[in-house]
């Protein structure tokens, strides 16, 4: 007997909607699903934009303070502050998420968000406006764990993969954006404090729609508030499959109390299936950045420079072509990833990156020759890198973490994950230039070629497919791969599925 066995009659899964086709969810029919995603993604919005609007600003900054124009160090801490913020944000934000609940953690980190982008528009110093950074970087961290959660315990299991990918959309249209609002104030006095100001609007937009938008309903069974949760729950569903939904839930809900939250935090790593889950995603959190997306992001006009096009203004337009490229591979990934399925479309991206990173590499290694082919082919193999990467990795490191992780578990090990993410992306950050310059651009995209190989075997051997599963089914899936097809676990799970 296997475990799959046991999930046909579970709310959502693939043998429940084949037996009820007429219970599908589309979420165009919804529009009360959109409309969630829509606005918790604005937290992805924000993200995007801060990662994307700190190079140009600092051109600017560095006009305003001498101090900065000639200090390394202070123009590097200006930059990456904001990723430490987002690291201690990210930390905490997994546990803000399971004790205060998904709606209120989105409200803190706009709060916190709003409050650093008047500080940096304000900033009479660079002191301040690195507090600034720093508070920006606990709003995007918090929301970095919060968006992803809340839109997949709204989401239907059949859309749930789409609906999640739409925060990463948001987070690659909010770098596309910035790009955008780099050029549109670089004649406006006041130039950076703008730029960085501005990014305080849609924080506060989400803020005040927040309030009016609901908790997450499966947070809600958890604190024991369930005709709050229903209410959420009959505007998603029609009434046959609401009731299931909601006796699963039930289930559940009684089942997470008698393990007791003591007993919940304290065991997160002695269990083997969430020691799975939680290498599963947090791999896939630290392979998204060292194959190596937001050097691209944050150095693709330096990139763009070093293949040999010296001029600011084409840098710029090809960075911003990159950046378009990012947000229209991320809508191919938002329909690949239900269909395709995570896995498939992760090794996929991983294959297409590897292929373009080499591309990278020989047109460097070979730019001495001073062809002007290998600068063309350096920005043909920049274009094809994002092209690959943000359809699959771009997506799939969060979405997946959305859905591996146990109800009682999710904020936690979401929030370890995306720790795990920021931390990878400052080291990237901080090391990239550095590594170039004394190995060379062209060996140095080797390198991050390898660490794609590596990532590949990764998501081979430990990321399992979770398209169209319910959150029971993928709970089930890890007790199956912690600890195989033993009958007499696997019966002990059948009568706890039948008490379902």
């Amino acid at each position: 007997m296997t475990i799959t066995t046991i999930t046909h009659s579970i709310p959502g899964s693939s043998g429940y909607l084949d037996i009820y086709p007429e219970r599908k969810v589309s979420a165009f029919k919804n529009p009360y699903i959109v409309g969630l995603t829509a606005v918790a993604s604005i937290g992805g919005l924000l993200f995007g934009y801060d990662t994307g609007v700190i190079s140009g600003a600092l051109l600017y900054i560095k006009d305003d303070f001498e101090a900065v124009r000639h200090s390394n160090f202070l123009q590097e801490t200006i930059v990456s502050m904001a990723l430490a913020g987002a690291i201690v944000g990210a930390a905490a934000g997994g546990w803000i998420n399971d004790a205060y609940g998904r709606k209120k953690a989105t409200v803190i980190a706009d709060v916190i968000f709003t409050l650093g982008a008047i500080v940096m528009a304000a900033a009479p110093d660079p002191y301040v406006l690195i507090l600034g950074r720093l508070f920006i970087g606990l709003g995007v961290g918090i929301a970095s764990v919060t968006a992803p959660v809340y839109i997949a315990e709204l989401s239907p299991s059949e859309i749930r993969g789409a609906l999640v990918s739409t925060n990463v959309l948001m987070i690659t249209g909010g770098q596309f954006l910035s790009y955008l609002i780099n050029l549109a104030f670089t004649q406006v006095p006041g130039t950076w404090r703008w730029m960085l100001g501005v990014s305080g609007v849609p924080a506060v937009i989400q803020l005040f729609l927040m309030l009016l938008l609901p908790e997450s309903p499966r947070w809600l069974f958890i604190k024991n508030r369930k005709e709050e949760a229903i209410t959420v729950l009959s505007k998603i569903y029609d009434f046959a499959r609401l009731e299931d939904e909601v006796n699963l839930l039930t289930t559940q809900s009684e089942r997470d109390h008698q393990r007791g939250d003591n007993i919940r935090y304290r065991d997160v790593f002695k269990s083997k299936e969430i020691r799975l889950a939680l290498l599963a995603g947090a791999g896939l959190q630290a392979f998204q950045q060292f194959t190596g997306i937001n050097t691209v992001m944050y150095y693709s006009p330096t990139i763009v420079q070093m293949a040999g096009f010296h001029s600011n203004e084409l840098a710029l337009l090809l960075s911003l072509i990159v950046a378009a490229m990012n947000a229209a591979g991320t809508v191919l990934g938002i329909y690949l990833i239900d269909h395709a399925g995570r896995r498939k479309l992760a090794l996929f991206s991983l294959g297409g990156v590897i292929a373009s990173l080499i591309i990278l590499a020989l047109s460097f290694i070979n730019q001495s020759s001073g062809s002007g082919l290998y600068g063309w082919l350096a920005v043909i193999g920049l274009a094809l890198y994002i092209g690959f990467f943000s359809p699959g990795m771009g997506t799939v490191p969060w979405t997946v973490n959305s859905e591996v992780y146990p109800e009682e578990y999710r904020g936690t090990c979401g929030g370890m994950s995306a720790t795990v993410n920021w931390v990878s992306n400052l080291i990237v950050a901080q090391s990239f230039l550095s590594v170039a310059a004394a190995v060379g651009t062209g060996p140095t995209f080797l390198i991050i070629a390898i660490i794609a190989v590596f990532a590949f075997v990764f998501v081979l051997v430990y990321v399992p497919e979770t398209k169209g599963l319910t959150f029971d089914e993928v709970e089930l899936l890890w007790k199956q791969r912690a600890w195989g097809n033993n009958p007499e676990y696997a019966q002990n799970l059948l009568q706890n599925a039948n008490h379902s």
